[in-house]
């Protein structure tokens, strides 16, 4: 088992060093976008051998909501969970769950998320200097789990630069009018002296309930809870299956308060630094009601309680030798806790859980074409559910992983080969008065590998191949699960003889750039072996819809794609058309269509620019799906319109930025295919948001 004593005993011995030798790579330098510092070697983007995504700056601003999911949603090839507008996940190709990694700042977010799509991810978008996405396999240095992608949110919490004045303060307020939204961020930072930086920052979040466009159950819902009003009454229920029926406008329980504090400090100079952060995040939310419309089903309301306490440690050292260039160092710890609280405050059900991850990358000196990184990474995860509701026993997860990634530049053609291995200790241990649950040690071996290449056709457009060959461990979530869940309203059915879940995929890329144009196209093909997957059985325990965790071979293909060209200049001003498409089919062989796979989306928009503003109109249509898994229901397509316009009032490079934004200008009732609850809870309705952004 691996020991807290052990990383931070490795931490003493790496930043001893580092306090003789000077400042790291700064990823806030990368301004343009056009470098990813996600992974073990910062890199271009248009070098990227698959999909990637950078947000930040304007782009960032338009963007930002209370959650991670919320904050991608328009993201080529990534939708959201959506279980309300704090809990929600981004779904990546399809793919959420323990196949997303969710980082903060290259260190996983160390709590719950992945347990349950009704907990929140603890990142803060709101404090966000940039939010980096990778697709593919390139995503495999940060575990083989994350087949999906990697979400990594990249904040100053520790500082990698000494500022070149004496305070430098950032600060990002927004209002957003369809939960009557108001938040506020701020980060201070100040040089003590030339290599000694301490940072601070803190952020308050706070919403009333989501309104929608329409009703909150569908069509067929409203109906089935009409034929049930109208039915003989149970005596011992109190749900009005009429009131549910008529519940529109405003999703109840969906309310919100969320605040972060955090400090962190760092010595730099010529040759590395050392820095050490703390964060606390307290929230208060509500999650969407799966309103009951059938007797006998269960209705609930909860509301969750977070806190979480983390610190979080780098250490670098520039060691310019002829075989290690540079050694990273990241670690990170944190005791989590929520409860999930009744309609009257009373705690039902209490999640603890307790965990740290490091990792140790070695960056190779380069020679000639070749270049590459060697690390270990390992964590440990200590989970316990408390209350009549656990669905989970207590349990523990212990991984240790080695990796590297090795890249060749011949010029036109560039190559790059990685490979993980992971070996993974799962460990159930419940109580006496739990005899429902597995108790025992579950342990996998995976390996995972990736090959690429990339070729400059011509200047300006580049394609690329990769393929990969991945394995998974399945979480303890798949192998324990027993019990109901009141966060989702379901009761969750793990199965202990999972087994390594195996992806074979091969991606190609097109990119390409000129003075008035871009454009990215990525198309996949996955090939699943003992894919895991949910299904709702039809059947009904403590009230509750049972969902089946289950294994079978799947196939998973798709493609994203967006473009942007300038179809006029006058002056300081440019005329831009841009649009982006993205498509996922997945299919259990034979079973039939995965379950909560995303539809066809497209968006376009034509804007207008200048150094001072940004002005831009989109619509966004999201087709229907109607490949459906066991038991799930169909979901319309909808449209939303938007608008927006961005004022920099004294320049580009000045430090106030406003952003006025109408969403879903016609108030449409839209409603996503990956929620677990797109039945009954719809996406926001009408929102106009104004978001300030000040930098001194």
């Amino acid at each position: 088992m691996l020991h807290a004593s052990s990383a931070l005993a490795a931490l003493a011995v790496l930043t001893t060093p580092a306090l003789a030798a000077g400042p790291a790579d700064d990823p806030h330098d990368h301004t343009s976008g056009e470098i990813v510092v996600t992974g073990a070697m910062p890199r271009n983007r248009q070098d990227a051998l698959s999909g990637v995504a950078v947000l930040q700056g304007a782009d960032l601003d338009r963007a930002i909501r209370a959650s991670i999911g919320e904050t991608l949603e328009k993201t080529p090839g990534v939708s959201a969970t959506s279980f309300g507008p704090t809990a929600s996940r981004p779904v990546l190709r399809g793919l959420q769950g323990e196949r997303v990694r969710v980082l903060s700042d290259g260190i996983g977010s160390i709590d719950v998320s992945n347990t349950s799509v009704d907990h929140a991810a603890v990142v803060n978008p709101l404090l966000a200097d940039r939010i980096e996405v990778l697709r593919g396999p390139q995503s495999l240095l940060y575990g083989s789990s994350a087949i999906g992608g990697v979400v990594n949110v990249i904040d100053r919490r520790i500082p990698l630069t000494v500022p070149g004045e004496p305070v430098h303060l950032g600060a990002v307020s927004t209002y957003g009018s369809a939960a009557n939204e108001r938040s506020l961020a701020a980060t201070l930072e100040v040089p003590l002296t030339r290599n000694w930086v301490i940072h601070a920052d803190a952020s308050h979040d706070k919403s009333e309930d989501l309104k929608i466009g329409g009703y909150a159950l569908t069509p067929a819902l409203r109906a089935e809870a009409l034929v049930s009003a109208a039915g003989p009454s149970d005596p011992d229920s109190d749900i009005d299956f009429a009131a549910n029926a008529a519940v529109r406008g405003t999703l109840p329980n969906t309310s919100a308060r969320t605040w972060t504090a955090g400090a962190g400090a760092s010595y730099i100079n010529d040759g590395g630094m050392i820095g050490l952060s703390y964060t606390h995040t307290d929230s208060l939310y509500g999650v969407p009601i799966r309103f009951a419309t059938l007797p006998g089903e269960d209705q609930e309301a909860p509301r969750l309680s977070l806190q979480q306490d983390r610190i979080d440690a780098r250490a670098a050292i520039n060691a310019g030798g002829s075989v290690i260039d540079k050694l990273t160092f990241r670690f990170g710890y944190a005791d989590y806790r929520h409860a999930e609280l009744g309609p009257d405050g009373s705690v039902g059900t209490t999640f603890l859980n307790k965990g740290f991850e490091g990792r140790l990358e070695l960056a190779q000196a380069r020679h000639g074409a070749w270049r590459g990184a060697t690390g270990i990474q390992f964590s440990n995860r200590d989970f316990n559910v408390i209350g009549d509701e656990a669905f989970l026993p207590k349990n523990g997860t212990q991984q240790l992983g080695i990796f590297t990634l090795q890249q060749f530049d011949l010029g036109a053609w560039k190559f790059e080969a990685g490979a993980r291995f992971e070996h993974s200790v799962m460990i159930a241990q419940p109580s006496a008065a739990q005899p429902q649950f597995f108790s025992g040690t579950r342990k996998f071996d995976s390996f995972s590998g990736s090959l690429g290449a990339l070729y400059e056709v011509v200047p300006g457009w580049k394609v690329g191949l990769n393929l990969s060959r991945t394995q998974r461990a399945p979480a303890a979530e798949e192998l324990f699960a027993n019990g109901p869940h009141a966060g989702t309203a379901v009761f969750e059915m793990g199965d202990t003889d999972l087994t390594l879940e195996r992806a074979t995929s091969a991606e190609a890329i097109l990119r390409g750039q000129g003075r008035n144009y871009s454009v990215e196209a990525s198309a996949y093909y996955t090939w699943f072996g003992n894919f895991i997957y949910d299904v709702r059985t039809g059947a009904v325990e403590d009230g509750l819809p049972v969902y089946q965790y289950r294994q079978g071979d799947a196939r998973h293909y798709g493609f994203e794609a967006q473009g942007k060209l300038t179809l006029a200049r006058f002056g300081d001003w440019q005329l831009d058309a841009d649009a982006l498409a993205d498509l996922v089919h997945a299919t259990i062989s034979n079973v039939g269509p995965a379950p909560r796979i995303p539809p066809l989306r497209l968006l376009g928009g034509l804007g207008v620019n200048s150094p001072g503003w940004d002005i831009r109109g989109e619509v966004e249509r999201t087709t229907a799906q109607n490949r459906t898994a066991l038991n799930e229901t169909p979901t319309a397509g909808f449209t939303r319109v938007n608008v927006e316009i961005g004022w920099r009032p004294w320049g580009e490079h000045r430090p106030l930025s406003l952003t006025l934004t109408a969403n879903n200008i016609f108030d449409v009732a839209a409603r996503r295919h990956a929620s677990y609850l797109k039945d009954f809870a719809p996406l926001a309705g009408r929102d106009i948001r104004l978001t300030a952004r000040l930098e001194l």
